[in-house]
């Protein structure tokens, strides 16, 4: 059977976010990750990767001036996304045949009589014979049931140090005939304690359609982000545009704004001595993975992938085989 894959929210995009406006769906922005950086040595260990993804056009060489970048190991190679980052997920998600189950908020895990029971905030639940969590760790630190009891000292130790910064995002959707230029496609903003990015969506992808009007991406810096992560979005906007349009004087008025807060934007800490997952349960099997257990970007989740996928098969379909 094929796999299924729950999502907490409508969509399965996680940090790679792609949001379009409610009044031109052409008319899009990441407000999660923004390019890809394959260092040598990555470029090296997951060629085939990078190779398929810009065979198949869903990566593309980034051509355009990104002002304040900071200064990276010679050689490295930096990608764009042209249709947003969501389609690098969704790529991989068609091709894996899984059943996407949307809007599926995952809040207990139950292990017993060999199988795994995941029950859902609205109440709903399902039976796996195995089971892999790919969110954030403190959200699966505070997962309900017996799960918890079954992490020993060590494991709730390692995973309980890993920290992640966060941050707010919030994408800017004008109308077609909305005219601004700027030097650059995208800036870092330095000496300033509100913002730290911002980018033209559409100058970035090295896209241009008179027809559809041009975004903006903002993400604040990650101190703003720390100090008022428990705020709302509607509270938190006003300071961000207050102050974008200081530093960008003569911005035209945008048709429609959202505004997104990542709670846990890029790790700062990973599970320390990791080789990019844990097994939890070994039968039925439960492990988790992710950037967690790496680094955020794109090769920390290809390696926790790879990592997680050679531990399923050597525990779960290894040991089914040998039954």
């Amino acid at each position: 059977m094929p796999p299924n894959t729950m999502d907490g929210v409508h969509n399965t995009s996680g940090r790679m976010s792609t949001s379009r406006s409610p009044n031109n769906e052409s008319c899009s922005a990441d407000l999660g990750a923004q390019y890809i950086s394959a260092t040598p040595a990555y470029w090296q260990e997951h060629e085939k990767f990078y190779e398929e993804l810009l065979d198949r056009g869903i990566l593309y060489p980034l051509q355009s001036q990104v002002d304040g970048m900071k200064e990276y190991e010679e050689n490295i190679r930096h990608f764009i996304v042209p249709e947003g980052t969501s389609s690098l997920v969704k790529y991989y998600l068609q091709e894996s045949g899984a059943e996407v189950l949307y809007n599926h908020h995952v809040q207990r895990v139950h292990l017993g009589d060999g199988v795994v029971t995941v029950e859902n905030r609205d109440g709903s639940s399902a039976c796996f014979d195995a089971l892999i969590l790919t969110m954030p760790i403190p959200q699966i630190l505070q997962l309900q049931g017996n799960l918890q009891a079954m992490l020993n000292a060590d494991q709730r130790r390692a995973l309980e140090m890993a920290t992640y910064s966060s941050r707010f995002a919030l994408g800017l959707f004008y109308n077609s005939d909305a005219d601004f230029e700027f030097p650059w496609t995208a800036k870092y903003v330095s000496d300033n304690s509100v913002i730290r990015y911002i980018a033209v969506n559409k100058k970035k992808r090295s896209q241009e359609c008179d027809s559809v009007g041009p975004s903006l991406v903002v993400h604040t810096s990650v101190a703003f982000g720390q100090k008022h992560v428990d705020e709302d979005v509607n509270v938190v906007q006003p300071f961000i545009l207050a102050e974008l349009n200081r530093l960008l004087p003569g911005l035209p008025q945008h048709a429609y704004g959202k505004c997104h807060k990542w709670r846990y934007s890029q790790v700062t800490r990973p599970v320390g001595g990791s080789t990019g997952h844990m097994v939890l349960s070994a039968e039925p099997l439960i492990l988790c993975a992710g950037d967690g257990f790496t680094h955020s970007n794109f090769d920390g989740c290809v390696k926790s992938a790879l990592s997680a996928v050679d531990a399923f098969k050597s525990i779960f379909l290894d040991g089914k085989s040998g039954h």
